[in-house]
């Protein structure tokens, strides 16, 4: 199979694949986004060893899932394992063997997939990970081990930010994230499904660019029924898809579901104090979470212009997630068509307002390229107004090094955005309202993000630049 997208990450991994240096690698990412299918295409299923983790089972079943792999990559008969002391025993004596083994020379590629899942309680599995990587691993130029998991935050905590006897240890670490607009276009014509931009656009806003879930459409039938295909209906592929999620990532998941279900009750983010007086979570526990919820990419924190930590605002952002809570939770009886009817009516215009405005959020390297200040450093953030007019909002302010602040506004319409009276005072009291609270000596610029342009007219003049949908599906 290709490995579709994926430019800068298939570099990395070739870059390593090569080093000629014992590697360490972590790769981390949101459920569903092609981790565990990307290393396997990229090394052609070449292991010295690969196993996974299983989800809610014990610590014999893992050992036992552990044993079996190592027997299958030439280990032989090794019996019962004890403890993770005596697996990884096991594993490195298999990796002496191969390195010995006068006719193989390549790279010892070991993949330890969904990772966390070994981890139980008192398994003592991270301790003896541990020994084998510092006693022996980290010696081995011929070594490339890759650590791969969905939870986030325990590939965060265990390997990247830990503090013990694996501080500094990782060599690399990737990131995957889900695809761009360019790379769900190049998927989408990978498989032959005929789409134009717009629809790959609209296909983004609810299954937010996830691999997974793009991978279930139905190639004969249209963006919109495959919607209501994997969506609504009886035998709706998706309909458990949140529940497992959160299930998958976290222990106990009624306090992230309650954060989330706040969260989605003020789509343009709420503070840190305004979460702790909505939710029945204590300080510490809602830290926590929104830590856990930030790692995972359900929610995004965005600083607000002008001000420190305590202004952070907390969004959630996954578009499945949105799309579930708002279309698809508790809807079991909807008619298996809903999606194209409910596409024609007024509030599902209000709905993918909201939803583009979270597509160009995600794509902010593509916005700079499009206003053509791709060199130039910047800075991103949001700002509500407290005192000039309570009700100004601007969800992207882009504050640049050569002393020009663009506020950015989006629009999602299908034909070019035509500014009239109304829209061209609202736009000059933003950034009049911004000017004046601010008290910025830069230069402030309003910006127009709209799928196809702004309409030339007599008060298209209040844009001083615009982002369009090929913008936003530059490749990066």
């Amino acid at each position: 199979m290709e490995i579709i997208g994926r430019r800068n990450e298939k570099k990395r991994l070739a870059a390593l694949k090569d080093s000629g240096k014992p590697e360490f690698v972590a790769v981390y990412g949101r459920r569903r986004v092609g981790k565990t299918y990307l290393i396997r295409e990229f090394f052609e299923n070449e292991f010295a060893f690969y196993v996974t983790g299983m989800e809610d089972v014990g610590l014999k079943e893992q050992l036992q899932s552990f044993a079996s792999s190592l027997m299958r990559h030439g280990a032989g008969d090794i019996g019962e394992l004890k403890d993770w002391f005596s697996a990884f025993e096991r594993l490195r004596e298999l990796l002496e063997d191969k390195i010995k083994s006068k006719s193989n020379k390549k790279r010892l590629v070991v993949f330890i997939d969904e990772m966390p899942w070994l981890d139980k309680r008192r398994s003592n599995f991270i301790h003896a990970f541990e020994h084998f990587w510092n006693s022996w691993g980290s010696g081995q130029p011929r070594l490339l081990l890759i650590a791969c998991g969905s939870a986030t935050t325990w590939i965060k905590n265990k390997l990247l930010e830990n503090y013990g006897g694996l501080y500094n240890r990782v060599t690399a670490q990737i990131e995957l994230k889900q695809f761009s607009l360019a790379e769900c276009e190049e998927y989408f014509e990978f498989r032959g499904m005929p789409m134009s931009r717009f629809e790959i656009l609209e296909s983004f806003m609810i299954f937010g660019g996830i691999p997974h879930y793009m991978s279930l459409m139905d190639t004969t039938l249209s963006f919109k029924q495959n919607t209501d295909l994997l969506c609504f209906g009886k035998a709706a592929d998706l309909q458990s898809e949140f529940n497992k999620l959160f299930a998958s990532l976290f222990r106990s998941q009624d306090p992230y579901v309650e954060v989330v279900d706040t969260l989605n009750g003020k789509l343009a983010g709420m503070t840190f104090t305004e979460l702790t007086s909505s939710t029945s979570l204590g300080a510490g526990s809602l830290k926590r979470i929104l830590d856990d919820l930030t790692n995972s990419g359900f929610v995004n924190r965005y600083r607000s212009y002008g001000k420190k930590a305590k202004g952070t605002v907390y969004k959630l952002v996954d578009s499945f997630t949105l799309f579930y809570l708002r279309f698809m939770r508790d809807t079991w009886d909807r008619d298996a068509v809903f999606w194209q009817t409910y596409s024609q009516k007024g509030s599902y215009f209000s709905w993918r307002g909201y939803a583009f405005e979270n597509v160009c959020l995600a794509h902010y390297d593509q916005i700079k390229g499009g206003l053509g200040i791709s060199g130039i450093n910047t800075s991103h953030s949001a700002w509500r107004s407290e005192e000039y007019d309570p009700g100004v909002q601007i969800d992207l302010i882009i504050d640049r090094d050569d002393r020009i602040i663009d506020l950015c506004e989006m629009k999602c319409t299908e034909a070019q955005y035509s500014i009239d009276i109304d829209a061209e005072q609202t736009l000059r009291n933003k950034r009049v309202a911004f000017m004046s609270e601010t008290e910025t000596r830069k230069t402030v610029r309003i910006v127009l993000i709209t799928p196809f342009g702004v309409k030339n007219g007599k008060y298209s003049g209040i844009a001083d630049s615009e982002v369009t949908l090929d913008d936003l599906f530059r490749a990066y």
